[in-house]
């Protein structure tokens, strides 16, 4: 899965997910050239959701069914 720039840049290339320990790891590589582990400890995972509103979650809902 690749996450781009608003110019449409590539920004990370998330090449797998991992668990370790309590946390989530994200492994990927930045710009293409840098290789990367980030973390996601249960503490930001849940500040993640809070930013999810009804509405954002419909439209992640309605992104499933889109090219």
């Amino acid at each position: 899965m690749k996450l781009l720039t608003s110019d449409q840049s590539e920004l990370m290339e998330v090449s797998g997910l991992k668990s370790e320990g309590n946390n989530l790891i994200v492994v990927g590589t930045i710009m293409g050239a840098m290789p990367v582990e980030a973390v996601l400890t249960p503490a930001q995972l849940r500040q993640a959701f809070k930013l999810l509103s009804l509405g954002i979650l419909f439209f992640i809902v309605g992104m499933l069914f889109k090219k």
